[in-house]
């Protein structure tokens, strides 16, 4: 009698190797994006933090004052509160710098299209972002400067007052080699205070910006240009948020 042998099930066949790199490299992209967001989050919250901080206290030091004193000394300032800064001082920066600060947030999108359209290589910052660089950054230009002010700029629009802005601008602004703030300018330049600076001194030295160190203080047709420029704004309600 023949002996039958015990059925035997068959293995099932192993997974294929190769089903497992997919996974890993789901779960390498997942770690990379938890990070990247996390890095960012992280960015965002320090940049934040920082404006907000400067929103009530005077900057110091900054990176751009830093630089400067490798190749010149640095002449004493004072902080200098906008209410204690000549009218037409106020005017006459932003009439050469910025004559729409009051009406924009941050970014001055009509500036912007006429340089696109013209092909020029010149720049459209506004006030806001002049000041988000003096303030953070470092005057050399970069992609990732540019990047970073182009962050910041909005936060400080968000936080900031319009005169906060312009009051952060006047005092960290460099007006010839070593001469930061417009205590130190007015001083300087004229053996006077900001708040008794006279149309043609306010519209000489905002006529150096944004390049105080190859622009001379002087009369010039740009000067005078300026001080048209904040009778201007003065009478057309551009001034408004600032005054």
């Amino acid at each position: 009698m023949a002996l039958k042998l015990p059925f035997r099930h068959r293995a099932a066949p192993l997974p294929a190797a190769s089903a497992a790199p997919p996974a890993r490299r789901r779960s390498l992209k997942g770690r990379v994006l938890f990070w990247l967001r996390f890095l960012a989050l992280r960015a965002f919250l320090v940049m934040a933090g920082s404006v907000t901080i400067y929103a009530f206290v005077n900057p110091p030091l900054t990176w751009t004052m830093l630089g400067a004193s490798r190749a010149d000394d640095l002449v004493a300032r004072d902080w200098v509160a906008l209410d204690d800064i000549a009218p037409v001082m106020r005017r006459s920066v932003v009439a050469a710098e910025d004559a729409n600060f009051c009406l924009h947030w941050g970014f001055d999108m009509t500036e912007i299209r006429k340089v696109v359209a013209s092909g020029s290589s010149r720049g459209a910052s506004t006030l806001t972002q002049q000041t988000a660089k003096n303030a953070y950054l470092w005057q050399t230009r970069s992609w990732a400067r540019k990047a970073v002010e182009t962050a910041l700029t909005p936060m400080i629009e968000a936080l900031w007052s319009k005169r906060r802005i312009l009051e952060v601008y006047l005092n960290l602004a460099e007006f010839g080699p070593g001469i930061f703030g417009v205590d130190a300018a007015a001083r300087v330049h004229f053996d006077t205070t900001p708040d008794q600076l006279t149309p043609v001194q306010a519209a000489r030295l905002a006529a150096v910006l944004p390049a105080p160190r190859t622009r001379r203080l002087e009369a010039s047709a740009r000067s005078r240009g300026i001080a048209d420029g904040a009778a201007t704004i003065a009478h057309d309600g551009r001034a408004a948020c600032f005054e």
